[in-house]
C-alpha cells in the first residue's frame, strides 16, 4: 500500500535543485521562487588532492537542475560539475539541466597561435560525454560558435544578466534621453548596449573601439560616439582585470562625460581589479551574482527561473 501523504506526492513531481559550491546560492533562490525541492551534493577532497563527490537526494525518475558556475579555480570547478552530473544520470535522473552561470574557457574558441588548445572546444566534448538534456548559460562568448547545441551535444540555452542590472539601475537611479548615454567598451559589447538603453526606456548608446595591446593593456579609441555633458552607463558582459573598464572611462571622461554607472554580468575581478575601479569614482558599480564578489548585489535567479519555466 502506498501511505504517501498528497503533499510527499506533488513534491515527489517538482523537480530538485542542486547547487555545487559556486552555484548553492542560486540553487536555493530557485527553490524558493519556483518551489522546488532542494538537494545537496557533498563536495570534499582526499588526502591525496582527488575530488570525492556524494548526491544527497534521491534523484531517481526525477528532474534535476544542478547549478555551478566555472569560477576562481575553474578546473577545480570543472571537475566537480562533471562528476556530479554524470553522477545524476547514473542514478537514474529523467532529465538533468545543467546552469552554468559562468562558463570558463569561453573566450578561447579560436587557435589564436600555433599549437594551442581550444579550450572550449575540449570543455563541450566533455560536456557532450555526459548527455546532459540542457545546458542554460548566461552572456557566455559565443562570437565564434555559430551552433553551441550541436558542440555542448545537449539543447543549449544563452540567456542575458543585462536586463537584470538594468531592473536594478531603474530602480536606484533616474535617466532620461537627453542626460544619459549607454556605452559599450568595446565593439563586442554593442549586444549588451542596445539591451540595456532599451531596458532604461529607450536611450541612445554606442560602443568604443579596443584594441588589445596585452592580457592586461588595452588601448580605447571613440568614433562617432557624443558624451560631452552626458552621464553614462557602461555595460559589458566581463569584468577580469578592469583595464577594459579604466581605459574606457579615461577616454569618456576626455570626451567631456559626467558620471558614471558600471554594471557587468560576471564580475571575476582578477588581482586589484576592484580597487581599480572604485578608483574611477563611479556613482555606481555592480554585476550580477554569476560570480559571487563585493559588488555582486543583483541576482540572476529571476533570468534564470524564466529558462527553467520554458525548459520544464
Amino acid at each position: 500500500m502506498n501511505f504517501l501523504t498528497n503533499f510527499e506526492r506533488g513534491l515527489a513531481t517538482k523537480p530538485i535543485v542542486i547547487g555545487g559550491r559556486n552555484g548553492d546560492h542560486i540553487a536555493v533562490e530557485l527553490s524558493q521562487a519556483r518551489g522546488y525541492e532542494l538537494g545537496s551534493v557533498e563536495v570534499k577532497k582526499f588526502p591525496d588532492g582527488e575530488t570525492y563527490i556524494r548526491i544527497h537526494a534521491d534523484v531517481q525518475g526525477r528532474d534535476v537542475i544542478y547549478v555551478n558556475s566555472l569560477q576562481r579555480e575553474p578546473n577545480e570547478s570543472i571537475i566537480e560539475t562533471l562528476y556530479t552530473l554524470d553522477t545524476l544520470r547514473d542514478l537514474g535522473a529523467r532529465r538533468v539541466v545543467a546552469v552554468i552561470p559562468y562558463m570558463s574557457y569561453a573566450r578561447q574558441d579560436s587557435r589564436f597561435n600555433p599549437g594551442e588548445a581550444i579550450s572550449i572546444h575540449v570543455l563541450a566534448k566533455l560536456f557532450k560525454s555526459i548527455s546532459v538534456d540542457h545546458i542554460v548559460t548566461v552572456d557566455m562568448h559565443l562570437h565564434r560558435i555559430a551552433d553551441p547545441s550541436s558542440l555542448f551535444g545537449a539543447n543549449f540555452h544563452n540567456i542575458t544578466g543585462v536586463r537584470e542590472l538594468a531592473r536594478y539601475l531603474k530602480k536606484n537611479y533616474s535617466f532620461s534621453k537627453t542626460s544619459t548615454v549607454v556605452i559599450g567598451p568595446d565593439e563586442e559589447a554593442e549586444q549588451w548596449a542596445k539591451v540595456m538603453a532599451e531596458e532604461l526606456g529607450g536611450l541612445e548608446y554606442g560602443v568604443l573601439e579596443k584594441t588589445r595591446l596585452s592580457p592586461e593593456k588595452v588601448v580605447i579609441e571613440a568614433r562617432g560616439v557624443k558624451v560631452e555633458g552626458m552621464d553614462v552607463v557602461i555595460v559589458d558582459d566581463i569584468i577580469s582585470t578592469g583595464g577594459t573598464i579604466v581605459e574606457a572611462v579615461k577616454t569618456l571622461r576626455s570626451m567631456g562625460a559626467r558620471d558614471f554607472y558600471i554594471a557587468a554580468v560576471h564580475a571575476i575581478l582578477v588581482g586589484d581589479a576592484l580597487s581599480k575601479l572604485l578608483r574611477l569614482n563611479p556613482r555606481d558599480l555592480v554585476a550580477t551574482n554569476t560570480v559571487l564578489s563585493p559588488i555582486s548585489r543583483v541576482s540572476i535567479a529571476p533570468a534564470i527561473a524564466e529558462a527553467l519555466d520554458k525548459i520544464l
